[in-house]
């Protein structure tokens, strides 16, 4: 009978990394093909590295474009949630919730859909969902316990991750320290093995092209020591800016409308972010635009680029935080990235000053890994997932991890003392009730 159960094992395992990897790769590589369809429909271009934001498009049509997608998507999102199953959230499929399945399909595809139109929010959480709804799919074919149940979900949904962006480090480390909090070998082994096939099989359909280009570095592929200690700097700033956006983006989506007041609410968000687009094109979608912007500064041109960065932060944190306060359903990676490189290049016009053999494009990496790492709380998977992105060279590792570090430390403090603080305060609440 063991040898039976071991052999039974070992084949649900191996079709989990190659069956239920190899599918969830195609959902997340067609999803991409699907967001270049919605931008070429609705807006007349296709992101990309060199083109990463709509400013050849006309104004109108940014406009246009955004606020038809959210007028679209939250009558069909009022449906979903008033009238059928509500699709629950990852980490509550990851713990047993069932997931609907056209129900889920539907949600997932208008993410996809208003991202493509120009709405502020990141578009990885689309994949990570149907991910996780065929990891449920799977586990009830193989009559998976509730142990391995969770632990096939956790990998799919992070295999999600990975195929949507060509991350499997990052997917990897995103269910292990998310999802799962497992570090077992055979965790780490399931997520990684699910995560590689997944990005494999998406980059066959939708191709394997840099998400960002970071040709302002220039050919420097070992950093100085000096942006090392600029990692500390950057890593105490992001820390607290990470945290605060970690609160904000909880805020919002714990207090999205319940009933018909997304019906208004979202074509309003959407209408804010078209007129702020007129001028700033690049806080369109899901926050590529401006970590690229932010990664393609140069130190010559500091009187025009910090005004826009300035700008750009702002409004991208502020955008993004009411279009998912707004009803929509979406992602805070992209975005946190954004921020964190935008935040970044403005620390490193001043560190260049001081340090003029060090880049803005060097420091905006540093600066969009620390906040990425603060506001998930999840330092492995933020490194991880931005060195893919942009291919920087392994040696940038040091200073970057120098500053998830410390970031992730000083955010951890910060939410902590927080928790510790409100807490107090309701205690001292409830007494002076009683």
């Amino acid at each position: 009978m063991r040898m039976i159960d071991g052999r039974r094992r070992k084949i649900w395992a191996l079709a989990t990394v190659f069956l239920l990897g190899g599918v969830v790769g195609v959902s997340s590589g067609l999803l991409g093909v699907m967001l270049s369809g919605v931008e070429r429909l609705m807006l007349g271009y296709v992101e990309n590295p060199l083109d990463p934001s709509p400013y050849q498009v006309v104004p109108w049509r940014r406009v246009a474009s955004v606020v038809a997608g959210s007028v679209f998507a939250a009558f069909v999102w009022w449906l979903l949630r008033a009238r059928t199953t509500k699709v629950p959230s990852v980490k509550k499929a990851v713990a047993g919730e069932r997931m609907p399945a056209w129900q889920t399909t539907v949600h997932v595809l208008l993410q996809i859909f208003i991202v493509g139109a120009g709405s502020s929010v990141g578009r990885e959480v689309a994949p990570r969902e149907f991910g996780a709804m065929l990891g449920q799919r799977f586990s009830g074919l193989f009559h998976l316990d509730a142990k391995d149940r969770t632990m096939v979900v956790g990998c799919a949904a992070a295999a999600g991750l990975a195929g949507v962006y060509d991350a499997p480090l990052a997917g990897a480390f995103f269910a292990i320290e998310i999802l799962l909090a497992d570090v077992g070998i055979e965790t780490v082994g399931m997520a990684l093995g699910t995560s590689v096939v997944s990005a494999y099989v998406a980059s066959l359909i939708r191709g394997r092209d840099t998400f960002y280009g970071m040709a302002a570095m220039g050919k420097t592929v070992v950093p100085t020591w000096t942006l090392s200690l600029f990692a500390v700097l950057a890593g105490v700033v992001c820390g607290f800016a990470g945290a605060m956006f970690r609160k904000g983006s909880q805020w919002a989506e714990g207090n999205k409308p319940k009933g018909a007041g997304i019906l208004w609410m979202m074509p309003l968000a959407a209408l804010a972010t078209g007129v702020v687009a007129i001028w700033l094109p690049q806080i369109m979608g899901n926050g590529r635009s401006v970590a690229q912007y932010a990664f393609a500064a140069v130190a010559g041109k500091a009187g025009s680029l910090i005004p826009v960065l300035l700008a750009l932060l702002v409004a991208k944190a502020v955008l993004t935080l009411g279009t998912i306060r707004a009803g929509a359903s979406g992602g805070v990676l992209q975005p946190g990235i954004s921020l964190g490189a935008t935040l970044g290049a403005l620390l490193g016009f001043a560190w260049i000053l001081i340090s003029p053999h060090d880049t803005i494009t060097a420091c905006a990496l540093v600066g969009a890994t620390a906040l990425l790492a603060a506001s998930q709380q999840a330092p492995l998977m933020a490194m991880c997932l931005v060195m893919e992105l942009t291919r920087a060279p392994m040696a940038f590792f040091v200073p970057v991890g120098i500053g998830v570090a410390v970031s992730a430390l000083v955010s951890k403090t910060f939410l902590d003392a927080l928790k510790h603080r409100v807490s107090s305060a309701e205690r001292k609440t409830r007494r002076s009730v009683v």
